[in-house]
């Protein structure tokens, strides 16, 4: 399948506009492996005026500025995935573009994994939605996909103009997994979720962020300080750590003083590692338990940040427009930030309840 695709990618302190490029249904690949070429190539085809022919931009997975051939005609798919002690270890999340980390009731946390460049076999386990997710998946125009959920969440959501898919409502792609326990035993198939975009959704999602053209050459690495760590506090209850890895180029991430690990023994790992101060209440609603459910600002709000990439991080601010606008990050003096090539995690953390240091 023949298509034109447009995006924006950022180079070190200059704009780049992605050419039209042919695209196929090819998108299996690791995305990391297909990091190549560094130099663009000149169209071999004149203008219809005759003038000199336009530079030919190399193409990038538009959710994490990595090169490569060809570009999904997919959507983007996010699944809330759980992180309570007895969901661990998860499935699935190694393979993410995009992962956000949120508080919920009694402190705990949960996971908004997004899939565009690579589509795992399976994700585990995945659990119910909550009132911030609308302001997160909606910039993506793609698929959210959970258990369940109270009725106003999945409504704000599907307002927003996200496509759910609900394992309650009968969805296919689900199934329960024999050797864990109810309710942190549910498996969803990924191809089986991408499989039932509508109509609507037949494109790849936008850019989340602005990259850099090469590993190295984002906001963080060349003006950001030294930084082997950050430790995130985001409850009492949860602590996640970030210590930089020089041979994998990447943060690895721990809960608390124990090693982040996927079901098949990986790491989980961060080339971006972006940690946002949002403000947070208490919504209306309860959970089965009685506990309040909390909500993060997001949508019309702004506030500070660090990034960290390649062993540095970078004092940010970050503002987002609308639920329907992606998170805009900028520097102190008011440049636009540019990630580096590669998956992103982001943590929110809760403003004068959670904190952050970086070492």
């Amino acid at each position: 399948m023949t298509t034109r695709w447009r995006t924006a990618v950022r180079a070190t302190g200059a704009a780049m506009v992605l050419a039209v490029g042919l695209t196929g249904c090819d998108g299996g690949r690791p995305a990391e492996a297909q990091a190549t070429p560094t130099t663009t190539v000149a169209a071999s085809v004149e203008g219809d005026r005759g003038g000199p022919p336009e530079p030919e931009v190399p193409l990038v997975w538009p959710l994490t500025g990595v090169r490569t051939e060809d570009v999904a005609q997919r959507p983007a798919v996010s699944i809330k995935i759980e992180n309570a002690t007895a969901a661990r270890p998860q499935s699935g999340l190694v393979e993410a573009d995009i992962v956000w980390e949120e508080v919920v009731e009694g402190g705990i946390t949960r996971f908004v994994a997004t899939y565009h460049s690579n589509i795992p076999d399976s994700v585990e386990p995945v659990r119910s939605i909550r009132p911030m997710d609308a302001a997160i998946v909606a910039p993506l125009d793609g698929i959210l996909v959970f258990s369940g959920g109270q009725g106003p969440f999945i409504a704000a959501a599907q307002r927003a103009g996200t496509q759910t898919v609900i394992m309650d409502k009968g969805a296919p792609g689900f199934r329960r997994d024999p050797g864990r326990a109810a309710p942190h035993n549910v498996i969803g198939h990924v191809p089986t979720f991408v499989e039932q975009a509508d109509s609507k959704r037949t494109s790849p999602p936008p850019a989340q962020f602005e990259y850099a053209s090469k590993v190295g050459r984002g906001s963080a690495p060349q003006d950001g300080k030294g930084a082997r760590s950050v430790d995130v506090r985001l409850s009492a209850l949860q602590r996640t750590v970030w210590t930089w890895d020089q041979d994998n180029r990447k943060y690895l991430r721990s809960e608390g003083s124990a090693p982040s690990v996927a079901a098949d023994g990986r790491r989980h790992a961060a080339r971006n590692v972006l940690v946002l101060s949002t403000e947070v209440f208490n919504t209306k609603w309860r959970d089965p338990a009685g506990a309040p459910v909390p909500e993060h600002r997001l949508a019309g709000r702004s506030g500070k940040g660090t990034l960290l990439s390649m062993g540095h991080a970078l004092s940010v601010t970050w503002s987002k427009k609308d639920l329907n606008s992606p998170i805009v990050l900028r520097t102190g003096d008011g440049e636009h930030v540019l990630l580096d090539p590669g998956n992103t995690w982001i943590e929110l953390v809760p403003k004068g309840k959670g904190s952050w240091q970086v070492e």
